[in-house]
C-alpha cells in the first residue's frame, strides 16, 4: 500500500449489521467498489463491505479522517 492511499479495512458482519441500522439504509444504498480494484484487502469477496478512511486537512492545520464505505462489486 502506498503512503498517500487511503486506509480500506473490511468490515465485520456484525460492523455491517450497526453501520446498515444506524444509517437506515441497505446494502444496495451503499456505493460500489470493483473486486480488481488493487487498494482493496487480500481475501475480498463480493458483497464485503469496506471502510475507506481518508485523512483531510483543514487550513489551520488541523487533521481529520473521514469514513467512506463501499460494498464489493463485480
Amino acid at each position: 500500500m502506498h503512503e498517500l492511499q487511503p486506509k480500506h479495512t473490511k468490515l465485520k458482519k456484525e460492523e455491517v449489521e450497526k453501520l446498515v441500522s444506524q444509517l437506515n439504509i441497505s446494502l444496495l444504498q451503499i456505493p460500489k467498489i470493483r473486486i480488481i480494484d488493487p487498494a482493496l484487502p487480500e481475501g475480498c469477496e463480493v458483497g464485503d463491505v469496506i471502510k475507506i478512511e481518508r485523512a483531510e486537512t483543514s487550513e489551520d492545520g488541523e487533521k481529520k479522517v473521514y469514513p467512506y464505505f463501499r460494498v464489493v462489486s463485480i
